[in-house]
């Protein structure tokens, strides 16, 4: 191995990497990188200083890229998306939605497998945290009587509702690009392929199928709260140069609120996923 593996509370890992070139262009490294993110769910590289050419590379190593010729995405390595409030880049909107609970593409069939993000410029380490916690361990906590109750239910996921529920005067580019993907309907429970279950949950769960939309929403906001309590959550504060990689089948996260004049910029690779949720 070519780093040190620290444990985390009450999830993740802390990785010190002692080999930087070793890391990226060993294949069972990134094998090794793979294993740890399936047990622990969050792994943070503190001060890892990757430039983009490097993050580009790593992902590639530890699966398929999401790549996009699109506005925010780089023209030179097309698998890294640029995080920022600035409304040339990105619109507002949209990284608003960052701030509420959630997982990376809420309305597909195969959700990503993961998220790599790096923090390149963070002008106030007291701000713009980003939170985490495992939607495996919220099912483990359930009672008996809860996990028979809930296996058999959905829930509507829709990109509009969390949009407005972020931005409540949103503009037409953003209505129109939220709606763009129709909501999706997914099990509450995820009966992943290696046997573990999740709760599929987040800020774009709109209303549980066949049930009364208070009672639904009641029931969401319940299991949500109970996921998110503060002794279930890793909150990770930014200094320039972190890489943290979550796993997106298995945790959901938020940004902590940021000044949108405040300059933060983050770069983003996603891996394509292999697992539908079932």
């Amino acid at each position: 191995m070519h780093f040190t593996v620290n444990q985390l509370e009450p999830i993740g890992a802390e990785i010190i990497v002692e080999d930087l070139d070793a890391l990226l262009g060993d294949v069972d490294a990134a094998e090794q990188i793979l294993d740890l993110l399936d047990k622990n769910g969050v792994l943070v590289f503190p001060q890892i200083n990757l430039d983009d050419a490097q993050q580009a590379a790593f992902c590639r190593h530890l699966g398929e890229t999401v790549k996009k010729d699109q506005k925010g995405w780089s023209k030179e390595f097309p698998e890294i998306f640029t995080i920022a409030m600035d409304e040339g880049r990105k619109a507002g909107a949209y990284m608003k939605g960052s701030l509420a609970w959630h997982f990376d593409g809420p309305t597909s069939d195969v959700l990503p497998k993961a998220t790599i993000l790096t923090g390149r410029v963070i002008p106030d380490p007291t701000e713009g945290h980003t939170e985490f916690t495992s939607t495996y361990a919220a099912y483990d906590r359930l009672s008996d009587e809860e996990k028979e109750r809930f296996a058999n239910l959905k829930v509507w996921h829709s990109l509009e509702v969390s949009l407005r529920r972020s931005e409540p005067n949103p503009t037409d580019e953003d209505v129109t690009r939220a709606q763009a993907e129709p909501p999706k309907l997914h099990p509450l429970v995820w009966t992943h392929r290696s046997g573990r279950k999740s709760l599929v949950l987040g800020n774009t769960a709109l209303s549980v199928e066949g049930m009364d939309e208070g009672e639904g929403a009641a029931l969401l906001d319940e299991l949500m709260d109970r996921a998110t309590r503060p002794e279930h959550v890793y909150s990770h504060t930014w200094t320039v140069g972190d890489m943290v990689i979550w796993d997106n089948r298995g945790v959901i996260h938020r940004a902590m609120p940021y000044g949108e004049d405040s300059g933060r910029e983050m770069h983003r690779c996603t891996l394509v996923g292999d697992e539908a949720i079932q």
